[in-house]
């Protein structure tokens, strides 16, 4: 998790009560007569703007902090009614900015603040009092409904989330796994109309601020035309297609062994049941069943990490040794004072790995429950890459302070952990030797797996959404749309007949948690065209899946002149200041993974591969 000034809009249909007040406040300026409004008008507003929001987030980001590291009734209430300030001003001044905007003289600049400023409420609400308190009320109901949400079986086991999807990685029998599968969708049926009325409302607050719809309003965060993005994505996705549909082709062919090719036929899509996650978007929990048969890792580096007596600070520094190799500044000494790197056994916490800017300064922080093993080895380079991003743009404007677009920052700290390769270890003493090439498919194959797979899942999400906050369907059509793309883009079908009432968008948190996805799949494609850049600059002539940057301080200085820019400058002048490149482009990742296609497109020979 890392910080923007759209943060609190998690929190947003929670909170959104408080913004009728502002929004029928006589303090708000009338809009019937926007004919007096300059451009001096607009630059003053901005200004004012983002001293008051500054001031807000700074206390937002503190009770966030506490209540994540102390969880209380009391804590909880704190941090709501920090939020519900922060959130209630992003509303009033969202409202503003959308006038302001339609001034025809204004400089770039003021313009681009405005629109970041209009655009950065995830779910807008109508003016309209109480509409803004159905919406409210709508969300809450939508909260509690997924995080509440259990499978009751008949032996009266009730399980979470959590416990179905352990049984969705661990079991390999179809009935258990497609009663898992099904129990977990009975959760989102009665989300649908209230999904179907809260997108109504939101696409009225979305007009409200000069939008034709949410969707629109989301596409515009990306320095384009809005329409012109769906588009951008398909190009992306036709690049690195071919490695998606190889790697497909394998997996069907090694589950139609396992499971018989009555229940997977080998010429049509993949029962979603049957790949180890409960919305078939990371395949790694099927590792062993799709495993080169021949190929093994040639090193451990879980055991490595405990036989050398690494605990949860050493493993932080060794991130942070990456870092000063790079050139960047060592970490302030408060962020080791303040961070959160054991869980506490006194209190409850929030575990999930997050990275904190909490003064937009230098109050950098990290919250994990660190444990010594090579996953989480990897987190640390990953979650301190936001890091020393997050300070890197801490000079520029407050609505710069984020990244270039909402892929960006994902992809910094994922293209760190990129370099934790043998070669990385073996330069920080973890290996004696570097290993050769022997274990190579192994690895790559565990990593497109959880990257490769998901990149269709990341990318139809949103083409789902867009098409129901454009109207092109009705909340009748919700479910039949929902499998006609997932069925498109990543070859996967309801393992059943749905039920009419199903709702199966819902049961995935993102939806009903009204949290946009395109952000992970641009962060996908990004993090492998950053590698490949760093990989050049730095003058390694091997693969690149085998290149680390680490002490190349060339490297590290073009990374960190992107970084220094925050959201200034539109997305192309950024990636190109790193890339030399103003276009996002997936084949950095067939570089990447060129040997597992390789290997994948022999195992393929005389298998009929698509859907």
């Amino acid at each position: 998790m890392f910080k923007t000034i759209l943060r609190a809009s998690a929190l947003l249909l929670l909170l959104m009560l408080v913004s009728c007040k502002q929004a029928n406040d006589s303090t708000v300026s009338d809009s019937s007569n926007p004919g007096k409004l300059t451009a001096n008008d607009a630059i003053d507003f901005v200004v004012d703007a983002e001293e008051q929001l500054a001031g807000l987030l700074v206390e937002n980001e503190r009770m966030a902090w506490v209540y994540s590291n102390f969880i209380t009734q009391d804590t909880e209430m704190l941090a709501a009614l920090a939020n519900k300030k922060f959130t209630a001003k992003q509303v009033e001044l969202a409202i503003e900015a959308a006038r302001y905007y339609e001034i025809p003289e204004l400089d770039s600049d003021t313009r681009r603040k405005l629109n970041i400023l209009r655009s950065g409420i995830t779910i807008p609400a109508p003016r309209d009092v109480a509409k803004t308190a159905e919406q409210s009320e709508i969300g809450a109901k939508l909260g509690g409904m997924y995080g509440k949400g259990e499978y009751c079986y008949e032996d009266g086991r009730c399980l979470d989330l959590g416990h179905l999807s352990d049984i969705m990685a661990e079991s390999r029998d179809p009935n258990t796994l497609l009663e898992a599968w099904n129990g977990w969708r009975r959760v989102s049926p009665p989300m649908k109309d209230l999904y179907a009325r809260q997108v109504e409302l939101a696409n009225e607050g979305a007009a409200e601020l000069g939008f034709a719809d949410l969707g629109t309003m989301w596409r515009s965060a990306y320095d384009m035309p809005p329409e012109d993005f769906p588009a951008e994505l398909d190009r992306l996705w036709g690049e690195v297609k071919p490695l998606y549909e190889a790697l497909h082709c394998h997996a069907r062919a090694r589950l139609g062994e396992l499971y018989g090719t009555d229940l997977v036929p080998q010429d049509g899509p993949i029962p979603a049941h049957l790949l180890g996650n409960m919305w078939a978007q990371d395949w790694s929990n099927i590792y062993p069943l799709l495993a080169p048969l021949e190929e093994t890792s040639s090193y451990d580096l879980t055991s490595i990490l405990r036989e050398r007596g690494f605990d949860a600070i050493t493993m932080v520094e060794a991130g942070e040794a990456f870092f000063s190799s790079l050139g960047f500044e060592e970490l302030p000494a408060t962020f080791w004072e303040r961070s959160l790197f054991v869980k506490p056994e006194d209190r409850e916490v929030v575990c999930h790995a997050s990275a904190w800017d909490v003064d937009e300064k230098d109050d950098l922080r990290i919250k994990m429950c660190i444990k010594v093993n090579a996953e989480d080895f990897k987190t640390i380079h990953h979650e301190l890459g936001h890091n020393y991003y997050q300070r890197a743009y801490n000079k520029e404007n407050f609505f710069y302070r984020s990244g270039a677009n909402d892929g960006f920052h994902e992809a910094v700290g994922d293209t760190i952990a990129l370099s934790i390769t043998p070669e990385y270890l073996q330069k920080i003493g973890l290996l004696e030797n570097v290993p050769d090439a022997s274990g190579d498919l192994a690895l790559l194959m565990k990593r497109a797996l959880e990257g490769i797979a998901f990149l269709p899942f990341g990318l139809m999400v949103d083409q789902w959404r867009w098409q129901v906050f454009a109207g092109e369907t009705d909340p009748d059509g919700y479910n039949d749309l929902w499998w006609q793309l997932r069925e498109k883009y990543q070859g996967v079908k309801a393992p059943n007949e749905r039920p009419a009432d199903a709702f199966d968008a819902g049961a995935k948190y993102h939806v009903p948690g009204n949290t946009p996805y395109t952000r992970y799949f641009l962060a996908r494609i990004l993090q492998f065209q950053f590698h490949r850049s760093l990989c050049e600059i730095a003058g390694d002539e091997g693969p690149i899946h085998r290149c680390s940057i680490y002490g190349n301080k060339q490297a590290g200085q073009r990374l960190n002149a992107m970084l220094e820019m925050g959201r200034s400058k539109p997305w192309p002048d950024e990636l190109e200041a790193l890339t030399g490149q103003r276009e996002m482009d997936a084949t950095a990742m067939l570089d990447y993974f060129a040997p597992l296609q390789e290997w994948l497109d022999e195992q393929n020979q005389g298998r009929q591969c698509g859907w």
